[in-house]
């Protein structure tokens, strides 16, 4: 950690250094290649200005300069989800990315609208590790660079994690290599680069360094291939400029909190050098900039987010409490008042109109995944703009017909690593249950279908409490109120995908949390709301 301050401190120094003489006739930069990157944008459009004024500075310091970004910049605010993330390409062409690789959030509204996105994109997009229905790699899986006298190869890593991180249903025919077959796709990557004539290569990768990752993570890339000379990383959101045993790794964390730099010597054709440059700190409760904008650029993010602005950041309701978004600790470790508020707006939805159930009411349930809510909201003012930032993924609601043992697999599943984060922990209406983090979880030999998550062979974590205050029957048959991601089988929820009975109903989520809010609370989130309800108890 000292280490990678005392690098930080140093790469300040040296932007300093380089806004000094940006204005000399100077060239100390001349004979350099500077990859900058990005990753993890995550909607966080204003900063694209400030990679291009950083790509400008060092351009006029006499650097050749490369743009490549290493996934998920197609979700996270609304500035890219209403266009289903459109605008991001929109705002990556202005920006004059060169490379990108694909996040696991590039497939959340479908393949389909992956490609026509990308369709009108400016830069390369390299891919090596998802195939379509006839085994082909749905973007080249490498690219070379010709910056001065270097040859720069590029090979491009999507998480496998995208096959159920996504909606299922939206993604049908795609495969992913994980493991070894990961491995193995990266070597020969790294040998068809080097036969072109590489003079380095670099794996462009999404796959982060997180535990629950594994063996899928880019520190497991590194270890398991040779050739690589550096990582340009993603996923986990991980502030690094070198990985957990010294590998040569690198992230920036996620939107725009940094920009990272990679400095090739164009004679030598090495690495020489690699570091992070933050975008701003806080100083008095002030933002202050590091990197300035690029005008131009921040002219297009700025367009965009007056358009959004102008049609979301409309008042529609009160909180008098605020509400729980956050992640470790939050809606994928324990019980929120954001993820209750949620779940019950989704009873609400669908119970109000009678007879909509093939089931009693009593019967019922709630269940969305944690790694769903994506923002919290504070007290005040609640504005469409915030609702579309917890929900941005366009998710309807939709009910699926299980049995008590099918539930019961599907929590147990979902939890099978708490107290450790997961995209799938529940967040819950109509059921009380318990998680025993004590007892092991008893995980199958094989992985689900199209999964990276194992199911249970038996149920040793999870006990249901009550449903809706009545007695829980393994053999009796529940509504389950969730979205179309976890109905198709998304994260966890293998259990869902595989039940024969299921129907969506077409109801946009976010909307339905506006309307349960605006008609069912009367427009105002209340103390009701100020803590958990004791749905979910871990021990």
């Amino acid at each position: 950690m000292k280490r990678a301050m005392k690098r930080l401190a140093i790469a300040v120094l040296a932007l300093f250094a380089v806004s000094a003489v940006f204005a000399s006739a100077e060239l100390p930069l001349e004979g350099k290649t500077i990859i900058l990157h990005s990753n993890d944008v995550h909607g966080s459009i204003a900063g694209y200005a400030n990679i291009a004024e950083l790509r400008n500075e060092y351009e006029a310091q006499g650097a050749d300069v490369i743009l490549v970004d290493a996934g998920d910049f197609s979700q996270g605010t609304a500035y890219v989800s209403t266009t289903k993330g459109a605008d991001a390409i929109t705002m990556m062409n202005a920006t004059g990315y060169d490379l990108v690789t694909l996040g696991n959030h590039e497939f959340d509204y479908g393949y389909a609208q992956l490609k026509d996105n990308l369709s009108k994109a400016e830069f390369q997009v390299i891919c090596a590790d998802v195939f379509d229905e006839n085994g082909n790699t749905i973007y080249p899986a490498t690219a070379i660079i010709e910056s001065g006298d270097v040859k720069i190869g590029f090979a491009g890593f999507e998480t496998p994690e995208a096959q159920t991180k996504a909606n299922p249903a939206l993604i049908k025919g795609l495969s992913f290599a994980s493991g070894n077959e990961l491995y193995e796709i990266a070597q020969s990557c790294i040998d068809s680069l080097k036969a072109e004539g590489a003079d380095i290569v670099i794996a462009l990768s999404h796959l982060g360094v997180d535990e629950e990752s594994a063996p899928n993570r880019s520190t497991d890339l590194y270890a398991n291939t040779s050739g690589f000379d550096f990582i340009i990383d993603g996923h986990s959101h991980t502030v690094m400029t070198e990985g957990e045993n010294g590998e040569p790794i690198q992230s920036t964390g996620t939107a725009f909190a940094n920009i990272g730099v990679v400095v090739i010597d164009e004679d030598s054709k090495t690495i020489e050098d690699n570091y992070l440059l933050p975008v701003s700190h806080d100083e008095d409760g002030t933002t202050v900039y590091d990197i300035p904008n690029d005008i131009s650029v921040s002219g297009y993010a700025q367009e965009i987010m007056d358009r959004v602005n102008g049609e979301y950041n409309v008042v529609f309701a009160q909180s008098l409490v605020d509400l729980n978004g956050e992640r470790d600790p939050g809606n994928r470790t324990e019980e929120t008042n954001l993820g209750s508020l949620i779940a019950d707006a989704m009873m609400w939805t669908v119970l109000k109109d009678e007879g909509s159930l093939t089931v009693a009411p009593e019967n019922a349930l709630a269940i969305v995944n944690g790694g769903g809510i994506r923002a919290s909201i504070a007290s005040g003012s609640i504005t469409k703009k915030d609702i579309n930032t917890v929900l941005p993924f366009g998710n309807t609601i939709t009910v699926v017909y299980v049995t008590g043992r099918e539930l019961l697999e599907a929590l147990e599943a979902s939890t099978y690593c708490t107290p450790t984060a997961v995209g799938g922990f529940p967040q819950v209406a109509g059921i009380e249950f318990t998680v025993d983090t004590s007892k092991p979880y008893d995980a199958q030999d094989e992985t689900y279908p199209a999964s990276t998550y194992y199911g249970p062979k038996t149920i040793n974590r999870v006990t249901i409490n009550n449903i809706n205050g009545n007695a829980f029957d393994e053999n009796a048959v529940y509504a389950v109120i969730t979205n179309n991601f976890m109905a198709a089988g998304g994260d966890t929820y293998y259990a869902f995908a595989s039940a024969t009975n299921q129907f969506d109903t077409g109801i946009p989520l976010d909307e339905a949390v506006m309307s349960y809010i605006t008609e069912k609370l009367g427009g105002v989130v209340g103390e009701e709301y100020a803590s958990p309800f004791g749905r979910i108890h871990v021990i």
